[in-house]
């Protein structure tokens, strides 16, 4: 099983908590985008190391991550 998580980029206000939950290091600020609010949103970066452990979603002040577990073929 692998994870894959949704980022609601509308929604992020950058304030990087899931960056620092991460234990894979796997976010990061998307460089020089922002969304519809202005702030600069979060964006996943090595889709495939992501093991779906919750740690981002959790610690989201404003539900904007969604944890998904796909199967590997």
């Amino acid at each position: 099983m692998r994870g894959a998580i949704i980022i609601d980029i509308d929604r992020c206000k950058g304030c990087c908590l899931c960056m620092e939950a991460c234990p894979f290091d796997l976010l990061e600020p998307a460089p020089h985008k922002v969304n519809r609010k202005g702030y600069t949103y979060v964006r996943q970066n090595e889709w495939e190391k992501c093991t779906g452990c919750a740690s981002c979603a959790i610690v989201c002040p404003d539900g904007c991550i969604s944890v998904y577990h796909k199967k590997e073929h």
